[in-house]
């Protein structure tokens, strides 16, 4: 799952931590621009399996989104 710090209703960090909770198993990735809300340290002590900052290209997701699925393949 791909989800954003800043959203309207809910954060990501709240909605991922919610998820987790119920599938712990789904890797989820964090995406921001405001580096001062969330550091790559502290995101993945919470159970984020990444955090990557906007704006990113395409090539940067895509590399982000193989690195999570590889290393979830892993774990199981």
């Amino acid at each position: 799952m791909l989800c954003d710090v800043t959203m309207r209703a809910m954060s990501g960090v709240d909605l991922g931590i919610e998820l987790m909770a119920i599938r712990s198993d789904v890797p989820i990735i964090l995406m921001t621009g405001f580096s001062e809300l969330v550091a790559q340290e502290q995101a993945r002590r919470m159970g984020f399996r990444e955090l990557i900052m906007k704006p990113f290209g395409v090539s940067d997701l895509a590399k982000t989104l193989r690195d999570v699925v590889d290393q979830a393949k892993g774990d199981g």
